[in-house]
């Protein structure tokens, strides 16, 4: 019987938890605002790529703050090498919504109480005109 041949192990490059803290660390020096999470992390050829989330508008309420998701490249020393922002969003939403200011481009304007108005006069005025005392 011949012997089996072990697989080669591969001496991982940097653990992924320390790779996460630098890429915090370096962006958060970078831009001046600590992060608040790092949503992604994964190995590439050339090191780790990141996505760091951070506050870039504080608001009160909370909930109405303006995050940014960065992708933060890193070689395999761990060094930051690129940060781009990939998307802005307001922290209340379940899903990143556009920022853009344009209506119907990310954002629901017809919920609430304001959207209720706005469907009512909508509909008010959208009603043909009657003549009191006439009933059709």
């Amino acid at each position: 019987m011949a012997p089996r041949e072990q697989p080669a192990k591969r001496k991982p490059q940097k653990k992924a938890a320390w790779v996460m803290r630098s890429a915090a660390q370096q962006l958060a020096q970078l831009l001046g605002r600590p992060p608040e999470s790092v949503s992604a992390i994964k190995p590439t050829d050339d090191g780790w790529e990141a996505d760091v989330e951070v506050v870039e508008l504080e608001r009160i309420p909370e909930t109405t703050s303006v995050m940014a998701s960065y992708r933060v490249t890193l070689d395999k020393e761990g060094d930051l090498v690129a940060y781009e922002r990939k998307r802005r969003y307001t922290e209340r939403a379940d899903r990143p919504q556009a920022l853009s200011g344009r209506p119907g481009e990310g954002r629901r304007h017809d919920r609430g109480a304001a959207g209720r108005r706005r469907r009512r006069q909508r509909q008010w005025h959208q009603q043909p005109l009657r003549r009191p005392g006439t009933h059709s």
